[in-house]
């Protein structure tokens, strides 16, 4: 997409990252703001980006019309014709950071999304690791299974758990 606006990049990056269109997505975030407030945050910069795409847009429009193929500017539409690249440029700058926050925002949720998972991944290897280098048993077969080992930390002496 190589005239794809700030706004469709930055929509088709929120429906990859939660894998839903961006209409459902626009609901949740307002239904159920506490539910996802990363969601909430990248739909948040998203609304600030449609204003700014919109922006870039009106800029673009009229610096093509002063600056059209056949036309001579007149020396007072110079100024505009500055202040309007200048407008223009501020705009795709704050387009771009919509991008950037966004793209933040989504990381973020990924790396959470792996620190969930991380703890309970570790352990899992941990048990298989400590299973494989368990010590036999006297009497116990060499191709016997070791017993599992215990995950977690030690509780000796503190009672039934409640």
């Amino acid at each position: 997409m190589p005239d794809a606006t700030a706004l469709d990049q930055a929509t088709a990056m929120i429906e990859k990252a939660w894998g839903r269109p961006i209409d459902d997505l626009e609901a949740l975030a307002v239904r159920r703001p506490n539910n996802d407030p990363l969601l909430r945050s990248a739909m948040h910069i998203r609304s600030a980006l449609v204003i700014t795409n919109n922006a870039v847009a009106v800029h673009q429009d009229r610096l093509h019309a002063l600056t059209r193929p056949g036309h001579v500017p007149a020396f007072y539409e110079l100024e505009r014709i500055t202040s309007t690249a200048a407008d223009l440029r501020v705009a795709q700058a704050e387009s771009r950071t919509s991008l950037q926050a966004i793209s933040h925002v989504i990381e973020a949720r990924e790396a959470a999304a792996t620190a969930d998972r991380a703890p309970a991944v570790r352990l899992a290897q941990a048990a298989v690791a400590r299973s494989a280098h368990a010590p036999r048993a006297l009497g116990q077969a060499p191709n016997q299974l070791a017993p599992s080992a215990v995950v977690g930390p030690s509780v000796a002496g503190l009672g039934p758990h409640r």
